[in-house]
């Protein structure tokens, strides 16, 4: 499930004067028009909609796919190109896969948490799951399109991988620096693990499908799976209630913020990253190449 990184080489990506100055303008550009698509969008099917969970859920995954269509339209008229890295072709089975590698992924860090002691569950049974499926769906289509497909794929074409990971990466630790319970702690380790392996998927896949599904699943198994706080948010119903113990130090656990600032999670998910930033390598993917080889290489 490897294909062409197209990070756009025409329109106010070509090649030329200014290019650097282009993509950071264009990705600015970018992040302020899917948003004023996405926000206002939401905000009215809010009030269209009754106020019931399925119909919350309706509008968060309304929501998801404005989202989507406003960056392939705007990418098209902008870049002269169909967004590859929203392919629709590979967008079941790349998803799918992200799902499952998000909830084992987050699994495998409770298991560490409840095998060392720090972290008690208890399960309630069967629960209503539309509320954290929408706010999954919502916040790993918005944040995975502005942070991996936007800034991401623009830093790259400007600057380089090296630079692109590193700014994109912080800017999504530095993004949930508001979030209840956060610190310092908690913003290196969203940086360090949800940043760059997030991106680490994109660079191997060339699509963000993975990405989307690995950010969905993790949030859905952390918030409504094994109910623990998400970025310091709660998920509403859940299976299950997840406590740190009172004993245990914030930097095992997470705190307030949640289990993915613990450093199981820490460990875990660095560890992810690197062996996905190594595949991307070892596959050529930070090796630049034209734009009529990318094409042949999607089609054969």
């Amino acid at each position: 499930m490897s294909y062409a990184l197209d990070l756009g080489d025409a329109g106010v990506l070509a090649s030329g004067n200014w290019l650097p100055v282009r993509s950071v303008s264009w990705g600015i550009a970018l992040v302020f028009a899917v948003m004023l698509a996405f926000g206002p969008s939401l905000e009215a099917l809010a009030q269209v909609l009754p106020h019931m969970p399925a119909f919350e859920f309706m509008a968060k995954a309304a929501g998801a796919v404005i989202v989507l269509v406003a960056y392939a339209l705007l990418v098209r008229v902008g870049e002269q190109r169909w967004p590859a890295e929203l392919d629709p072709r590979v967008a079941p089975l790349a998803t799918a896969t992200g799902l499952v590698v998000g909830v084992v992924m987050f699994s495998s860090v409770m298991l560490a948490l409840l095998g060392t002691d720090a972290f008690s569950t208890a399960f309630h049974g069967p629960a209503p799951a539309w509320h954290a499926a929408g706010l999954a769906i919502e916040s790993s289509v918005l944040e995975e399109v502005l942070v991996r497909g936007v800034v991401l794929r623009l830093m790259w074409r400007a600057f380089g991988p090296v630079v692109a990971f590193g700014i994109s990466a912080l800017l999504f630790g530095l993004g949930h620096i508001g979030n209840p319970g956060a610190t310092w702690f908690t913003t290196a380790c969203i940086t360090l693990e949800a940043g760059v392996m997030l991106g680490a998927f994109y660079a191997l896949t060339g699509r963000l499908w993975v990405s989307i599904g690995v950010h969905a699943g993790w949030n859905f198994a952390q918030g409504y799976v094994f109910g623990a706080r998400v970025s310091g948010s709660d998920f509403g119903d859940a299976l299950a209630t997840s406590l740190p113990r009172a004993d245990s130090p914030d930097w095992m656990t997470g705190g307030a913020f949640g289990p993915e600032a613990s450093l199981a999670s820490l460990t875990i998910c660095t560890a992810v990253g690197a062996v996905v930033l190594f595949l991307a390598w070892r596959s050529g993917r930070f090796v630049p190449r034209p734009f009529m080889e990318r094409q042949s290489e999607e089609k054969s």
